[in-house]
């Protein structure tokens, strides 16, 4: 399927209609993104999904954050889910012009929006002790290690310093291209790719506030945990701050 033009992703930003099911507040983000080559994409997606690149390359990422102020907007707040640590491993797809996020998978601190997201969004989360510190000022230390029954194992650590503010995403850019994303996609069914059905979920908040980084240290293994190789060379790196954010239901494509 031919790539979604720039139009079709400036439209992206633009407020769905409708009421939002879902209100969080997103910071302490780290972005960490590295080229691979299309087809391994491709061959980890759903049939009807395509991987989404920029000058040829698709991208995969790494991306721990914090989580808080949790809650639906239609219905009493949940207690116990207001506030958790994520951790993500996902590239980018596009649909019928339509670019998203895809995830390989989905680590969260909180057991009951674990089962929340897969049970009703069809998101493949799962259970994970994740640490959060702040050593100084400006450095965050982010630890983890999955721990969802039946589940491949999966761990993750690193710190980093977050550096002087940077311009916003020129459209077009690269930078554009991996961090202005309103969509995300989901399937259910137990066919491969988990793909049996296709789930488009809509997302708004502000252009992210990016923030040069200092990678002081990495390890993890979380993407090899998806059959894909090691991730060659150093990432690219932007620290996200403070965004608030509504969430739209999951509507089928």
């Amino acid at each position: 399927m031919p790539s979604p033009t720039l139009a079709d992703r400036l439209a992206m930003r633009e407020r769905p209609a409708g009421r939002p099911l879902m209100h969080q507040e997103w910071g302490d983000l780290l972005f960490m993104h590295w080229p691979v080559p299309a087809e391994l994409i491709q061959a980890l997606l759903p049939p009807r999904l395509t991987v989404d690149v920029h000058e040829g390359m698709a991208w995969l990422a790494v991306v721990p954050f914090r989580m808080w102020d949790v809650h639906s907007r239609v219905t009493p707040p949940v207690p116990g889910v207001r506030e958790f640590l994520e951790l993500n491993v996902r590239t980018y797809v596009h649909l019928d012009g339509v670019p998203g996020v895809w995830f390989f998978s989905l680590d969260a601190s909180n057991p009951l929006a674990v089962w929340a997201a897969r049970t009703f969004f069809h998101l493949p989360y799962f259970r994970a002790q994740l640490k959060l510190e702040r050593p100084a000022a400006d450095e965050l230390h982010y630890i983890g290690h999955r721990v969802h029954n039946g589940a491949p194992e999966g761990h993750f650590a690193a710190t980093w310093r977050v550096g002087a503010v940077l311009p916003p995403a020129e459209p077009g850019s690269l930078v554009f291209f991996l961090t202005e994303r309103y969509c995300l996609y989901a399937a259910g069914g137990m066919g491969p790719g988990r793909g049996d059905k296709l789930y488009r979920g809509r997302i708004a908040h502000t252009s992210w506030p990016l923030h040069e980084v200092e990678l002081l240290n990495y390890n993890s293994d979380l993407v090899e945990g998806h059959g894909l190789p090691t991730p060659l060379g150093a990432p690219l790196l932007h620290a996200g701050g403070h965004v608030s954010v509504d969430l739209w239901r999951l509507r089928r494509v």
